[in-house]
């Protein structure tokens, strides 16, 4: 506002006709107005062709070199990581083997064991089977005899009750009976 009060001051000094509206559009200062353009625009190429334009390129070039070790490095601990994987599955895959030679090695050991003790306990059972069998048979002749004296004793007693005498026939009788 105060350009405009000094533009209709100027104009009423001079006598001039005031021009309202906006100098850019006035063309009696186009020459200069293009002239301070190019002087602009000539200045601002070279600022940004000799500065900026560099600072960029290099910011730019740092960046792709950047990424390039980047991909570089990452490759590079792809494959640590699959070296890594691998030695990971052959020791994964050698303690397998190693813990199906040690649970077949103690299947062996347990096996053997058992045998050997099944073995003893199959001894140890014969041998008492066969002290078994020694007292059965010496209770069985025990018996045999218990029974023919207990026969014997009863017979000659029948008969002694029955008013007979009891001699060896009634002894030869139960020994006869006895046996079968």
């Amino acid at each position: 506002m105060q350009h405009d009060v000094e533009t209709v001051t100027e104009a009423a000094a001079t006598d001039a006709p005031v021009v309202q509206g906006m100098p850019q559009l006035d063309f009696s200062s186009y020459p200069n107005q293009i002239f301070w353009l190019l002087v602009a625009l000539v200045a601002i190429y070279l600022i940004l062709t000799r500065v900026g334009l560099p600072r960029v390129a290099s910011v730019l070039s740092e960046r792709r070199g950047a990424i390039t070790n980047d991909l570089l490095a990452a490759e590079e601990l792809k494959q640590k990581a699959k070296d890594a994987e691998a030695a990971y599955n052959a020791a994964l895959a050698k303690a397998r083997a190693d813990a199906a030679d040690i649970a077949a090695e103690t299947k062996a050991s347990i096996d053997a064991q058992l045998q050997q003790a099944i073995a003893q306990a199959d001894a140890e059972i014969a041998t008492r089977a066969a002290e078994s069998e020694v007292r059965i048979s010496e209770i069985r002749a025990g018996m045999r005899q218990s029974v023919s004296e207990v026969a014997t004793d009863t017979a000659q007693a029948l008969v002694a009750a029955l008013g007979g005498k009891a001699d060896a026939s009634v002894d030869a009788a139960v020994a006869a009976r006895v046996k079968g």
